[in-house]
């Protein structure tokens, strides 16, 4: 099908590209930008009159415990690629779970799935996965999601493995022994509720050992969800150092500290914590400059599991549809241009992943997902299309909101 999706502003970050124009798609790709091609007849004409038209949003972290309402979300939050960790049950330790995640994605034919497969069998941190067959299956890269390797020559060798066939490896930063008991970052906050801590060295003490081990084996590593500023300075420093080392921070972690778990939230706890003022300040920095990702770190909880006390209530919060207005509250707070917090969300995810797409240049897949960056909507359960309505935003207002979005050419939501 030929679309013209005419009157908007459209930002395409990775090509520079940030005018009023029109955007012409034919056969699933970006056909032109401002002139129709040769022969181009739309079959469909879309107004974006008031609406920023950009690449699909790409999150590098969302788990999908209802594949069918969850993807639903993702669009609706105009998301077009989804990676998904490996903790789903059964972990995705298999080629043929894989496999069917991938193509029971394209059946429902939504968002793009990308799997992350099981680094180790079971996650358990001991005997290797079958990568190959992972990577053949549709994985795009290895994983424990946020289960430590704790036997730290096992990590070694699954790095070793990976590093030989140029596989990526993502791995949550969290030393096991001083993050095991712990459900809230160590400080003011939890000395004063009574809750047990997670130091900021859990984080550091991982990174490092990471890093040295990415310096000695030529592994690719991703670090997922960084929350504290002694993390970024590491990260950073092995970039500096020319290591192949990429960092992501989940968005909430961007706008919440430690505070906000109030008295005793359960929506407020996350995994890592949120943690202190100049932990969230550092972390702004870092997404603000560019070295780092943005992603929602989707993780849907059911109702009755945030109904229990601080200590037993599972961590994380629905973030698909909550991605876009979110960063763009954070980039109005941080003073960050709409073009450069887009690409956090667009393009640096798929530089992350060595993908193509994240872009509007001529030729490339059309995902695209355009917004009014002014509209006003009210966050409550019955906006969500997420199984998982937890949210510590709950009740809020949010300014952005998703009309349409395609994906490979073709409209998957529009509201």
């Amino acid at each position: 099908m030929n679309i013209e999706i005419r009157n908007g502003r459209v930002i395409d970050p990775k090509n520079g590209v940030d005018r009023n124009t029109s955007l012409f798609i034919a056969d699933g790709e970006v056909a032109g930008l401002g002139e129709a091609p040769a022969g181009f007849v739309a079959d469909k004409t879309i107004d974006a009159t008031g609406c920023v038209v950009c690449p699909g949003l790409i999150d590098l972290g969302a788990r999908l415990n209802s594949i069918e309402a969850e993807l639903a979300a993702a669009v609706a939050g105009g998301v077009t690629s989804v990676v998904v960790p490996p903790d789903a049950d059964p972990p995705l330790d298999e080629p043929e779970l894989a496999d069917r995640l991938v193509h029971r994605g394209k059946e429902i034919g939504k968002a793009r799935v990308l799997p992350l497969g099981a680094l180790t069998l079971g996650l358990n941190g001991e005997r290797l996965a079958e990568l190959a067959g992972l990577k053949k299956a549709g994985c795009v890269a290895f994983s424990q999601a946020n289960k430590p390797v704790v036997d730290t020559e096992a990590l070694l060798r699954a790095m070793e493995y990976a590093a030989t066939f140029d596989f990526a490896v993502w791995l949550q930063p969290q030393d096991y022994w001083l993050s095991r008991n712990g459900i809230a970052h160590e400080g003011e906050v939890a000395n004063r509720l009574g809750l047990a801590g997670i130091p900021v060295a859990a984080e550091t003490i991982a990174i490092a050992t990471i890093v040295q081990l990415a310096r000695d084996t030529g592994c690719r590593v991703h670090l997922t969800r960084l929350s504290s500023a002694a993390g970024v300075a590491l990260a950073r420093q092995a970039m500096d150092e020319g290591l192949p080392v990429s960092f992501d921070i989940g968005v909430h972690h961007l706008l919440l500290t430690e505070n906000d778990i109030g008295f005793f939230n359960p929506h407020a706890r996350f995994c890592p914590p949120l943690r202190a003022q100049n932990d969230r300040q550092a972390l702004s920095t870092a997404a603000g400059s560019g070295l780092a990702a943005i992603c929602s770190d989707h993780t849907p909880v059911g109702a009755d599991d945030k109904l229990l006390p601080f200590g037993e209530a599972k961590p994380g919060a629905t973030g698909l549809e909550v991605l876009l207005p979110l960063t763009l509250k954070w980039a109005e707070a941080a003073g960050v241009a709409l073009p450069q917090a887009l690409e956090r969300i667009t393009a640096a995810p798929a530089a992350v992943l060595g993908l193509p797409s994240g872009q509007l240049a001529v030729g490339t897949t059309a995902d695209v997902c355009i917004f009014d960056p002014q509209a006003i909507w009210q966050l409550t359960p019955e906006a969500l299309k997420s199984r998982g309505k937890n949210s510590p935003w709950q009740g809020y207002m949010m300014t952005g909101k998703v009309r349409t979005t395609l994906v490979g050419g073709r409209v998957v939501y529009s509201d």
